[in-house]
């Protein structure tokens, strides 16, 4: 009898339909409520996304899974309560979390110990928490959306069950060593690090949307064409990030794209008609590695009154020195294209890679892409494009054109040049392990009346010791923003066309989830990190940011 190795992920809710994403051990017909899907097939792997119709606006629909008619979830032995489609209500409100960066290790010691104490710590997990307090509330106070803005897994510090597969299979010793190397493996830390009885279940009930950053792959993955170029010399590189291309593409990215796009993607119909779609994925990897316009990561997500455009700022990237963009022109027509045509009170734009840093981190990134570019002449362009690989500097500020241009948009946006402003514009993103909220002020004559924000969610789980939280603190101080400020001077940088502030004095560096509650008229914004506490399970989140935009 076939069985589920991972799922049911909740993937597509709106009002009347849904799509539940499953992998099983065999091939089969895999059945929810009345519809039901035939698996694909991915070198020996089975996996199916299964689309509901009909349902009803509004309401909770209990459900179950079933292989070839025999039921297979929940599980009889789950301390869980069974899982349910909530489906969306007509001009009603929603909360939205979200977060990045969630490393899948054990929650037994040393594992949830502070990095301080012991190498391998790394807490409790912010969406195990979020899961203890779903527990104790009705479904219809629970999230009606989980965006996962990168990281999701971490290719490159693989969790324990998935290192002991590795090992069984191949010699550490040889690169990459335990880090993944191939499909298959990726295939194990996906079930790892989703697998959590308690992750499991949250996944089962509330719909994802997601987008990778570069530990889905690898650590700076993409931070310039230097990078890409070395790493395109080690022999290991081509089976990794065909693998990793293939994984995601099964695992994250079908389960992103409502009913009516997966019917248009020539792709994802031709995957479900052979017998056996690894040739066809591992050409579709390659030249969507080799070729940053080959593919469309990129996606659009209607939330009740919010829109969310989710950008993918890993992937699409153009690196060649002098024409750099954090996304090619095809992407950037599509983000551009579906922010101006909506209507709805608020737009959402998720990117892994915050748009805004704090001030001296923003000015040190821009001051190094123009360093790199040569402000300060030939001979410290290696120097600049050295830093730039040693110290991340690769987010929207060290794209400057592509940094101005998402400003112009949102400025377009927020000034109603193509339609009704939004009430707010929220730049969602991960990446950086502390949270933080930035408020944007527009010149005057700008026009602009959304309110507009940067919400910044890392890590789900994977926290800085005390040194990387010194550092970063100086990094988002004001002696940076003046040390930032200068630099960028000296190589030349324009001033933005905005400005942006922090709205408390300093960012948080717990494990956090965030949560966006949305209505017609409102938008309110919390921030909880997890924190121990005298309950059963130990833990709790406590609030330390809650605001109405």
């Amino acid at each position: 009898m076939p069985r589920l190795l991972l799922g049911p992920l909740l993937r597509y809710v709106d009002e009347t339909q849904a799509t539940i994403w499953v992998e099983t051990d065999a091939a089969c017909t895999v059945s929810v409520l009345d519809a039901e899907r035939r698996t694909f097939c991915v070198e020996g792997h089975h996996y199916a996304l299964v689309h509901v119709t009909g349902l009803e606006p509004g309401t909770a629909h209990p459900y179950e899974v079933a292989c070839d008619g025999t039921p297979v979830w929940p599980l009889e032995d789950t301390e869980f309560p069974p899982p349910l489609i909530r489906t969306a209500t007509p001009g009603g409100e929603v909360q939205v979390v979200f977060g990045s960066c969630r490393i899948a290790y054990p929650h037994e010691k040393p594992w949830i110990l502070r990095k301080d104490e012991h190498e391998d710590g790394r807490e409790v997990d912010a969406l195990r928490a979020l899961v203890m307090r779903m527990r104790a509330t009705e479904p219809a106070d629970w999230p009606d959306a989980l965006l996962m803005l990168g990281d999701q897994i971490y290719a490159d510090e693989v969790a324990p069950a998935t290192v002991e597969f590795i090992r069984s299979r191949r010699d550490v010793s040889i690169a990459p060593g335990e880090q993944l190397a191939d499909f298959e493996e990726y295939t194990h830390l996906y079930r790892e690090s989703w697998n959590d009885p308690p992750i499991r279940w949250l996944l089962s009930n509330v719909p994802t949307a997601m987008i990778f950053d570069d530990h889905d792959v690898l650590d700076d993955w993409n931070t310039s064409q230097k990078w890409v170029d070395e790493i395109r010399r080690q022999p290991w590189w081509k089976e990794r990030i065909v693998g990793a291309f293939t994984a995601y593409w099964i695992h994250q990215h079908i389960g992103n794209l409502a009913p009516e796009e997966l019917e248009r993607d020539a792709l994802y119909q031709r995957v479900c008609e052979v017998d056996d779609a690894g040739p066809m994925l591992r050409e579709f990897a390659t030249q969507a590695e080799r070729s940053v316009d080959s593919t469309l990561w990129s996606f659009v997500r209607d939330i009740g009154p919010a829109r969310l455009i989710m950008v993918d700022s890993r992937a699409g990237r153009v690196l060649e020195p002098g024409s750099r963009s954090m996304v090619d022109d095809r992407e950037w027509g599509f983000i551009e294209r579906n922010a101006r045509e909506t209507e709805l009170p608020h737009l959402l734009i998720g990117t892994s890679l915050p748009w805004l840093l704090a001030e001296g981190m923003h000015h040190m990134e821009a001051w190094n892409e123009a360093v790199c570019e040569g402000a300060w002449g030939d001979r410290f362009v290696g120097i600049a494009e050295s830093l730039r690989q040693e110290y991340d500097l690769e987010h929207w500020a060290a794209f400057r054109k592509s940094f101005e241009r998402l400003s112009d948009l949102i400025r377009e946006i927020g000034a109603g040049r193509h339609g009704t402003p939004p009430k707010t514009i929220v730049a969602l993103s991960g990446d950086v392990h502390h949270a933080y909220l930035a408020e944007v002020g527009f010149p005057r004559g700008s026009g602009v009346i959304s309110r507009t924000y940067q919400a910044v969610c890392s890590p789900f789980r994977n926290p800085l010791d005390s040194k990387e939280r010194r550092v970063i603190r100086f990094a988002t101080s004001r002696p940076m923003a003046l040390a930032g400020r200068w630099l960028a001077r000296s190589a030349r940088v324009p001033a933005p066309r905005l400005r942006w502030r922090f709205t408390h004095e300093e960012p948080w560096f717990d494990n956090v989830v965030g949560s966006l509650r949305l209505g017609p008229d409102s938008a309110h914004l919390v921030i909880e990190r997890v924190r121990e506490h005298e309950n059963a399970s130990g833990f709790d989140l406590e609030k330390v940011l809650s605001r109405d935009l």
